[in-house]
């Protein structure tokens, strides 16, 4: 499932690419945040649902990102799917290695999956599952940030979406707090996977930024350290 703004016409050849690519590939329409937000204020938490506090407002964009995600994971359990792909309109692929990944989601995934195939190669692994070529799957001490590219189990999603009937944080965000949503979380690295979201136009997630530079460094500082102090054991 490749997550798409039909308006987005920068990213537009990029996804006829992807759907050439991709096993089995169809676009999912992206939700609008800003379109939205004024009727999810019941759903809608100032980042007070869950410890540590999310310091920061969520914007339309990471609204918008949220659902369009959780729309992919309704979808799973309505097609009946045991695991799907899903991607990010701003997908690059290496194929040699991404090849590797392929042969290790179709050894290893399940209906219990979340496999991350993240594009920056930040996280350390507690517990390391399988390997196919360079390509490493692992249970990692702390989930990575970014939504490129991931695997969801139907088990999985069923999982995640009863833990988001209240938004509070940016979707990776909350990915982050296994011990909220007890879902363990996958990576595999290396992966073949990158981002073209400079080369597309920039982000599609805009965020009005609030209070110095210094105060916002600092908050995002003091929330990793807590998320870190928590972390995914193998």
């Amino acid at each position: 499932m490749i997550i798409h703004m039909p308006g987005s016409s920068n990213r537009a050849a990029n996804v006829e690419h992807l759907l050439f690519s991709l096993p089995k590939a169809e676009v999912i329409e992206a939700v609008n945040g800003r379109a939205v937000a004024a009727d999810l204020a019941e759903i809608l938490h100032p980042g007070d649902l869950h410890r540590p506090n999310y310091p920061f407002p969520l914007s339309p964009g990471e609204i918008g990102c949220f659902l369009s995600h959780r729309r992919c994971w309704q979808r799973i359990i309505d097609a009946d799917w045991d695991y799907a792909l899903i991607v990010e309109d701003d997908l690059a692929l290496e194929p040699p290695l991404w090849q590797d990944a392929l042969t290790l989601i179709a050894q290893q995934a399940s209906q219990e999956s979340f496999i991350r195939l993240p594009a920056k190669h930040r996280e350390m692994p507690a517990l390391q599952v399988s390997q196919q070529g360079e390509s490493k799957l692992f249970l990692p001490k702390m989930i990575g940030l970014q939504t490129v590219a991931q695997v969801v189990g139907r088990a999985a999603a069923r999982r995640l979406l009863t833990a988001t009937e209240h938004l509070d944080r940016p979707v990776d965000t909350f990915l982050q707090m296994h011990w909220v949503h007890g879902q363990p979380i996958q990576t595999i690295l290396p992966n073949g996977v990158s981002e073209q979201t400079e080369a597309l136009g920039g982000s599609t997630i805009q965020k009005r930024k609030t209070g110095s530079k210094l105060s916002r460094e600092f908050k995002r500082a003091l929330y990793r350290a807590q998320v870190s102090a928590r972390p995914q054991k193998a």
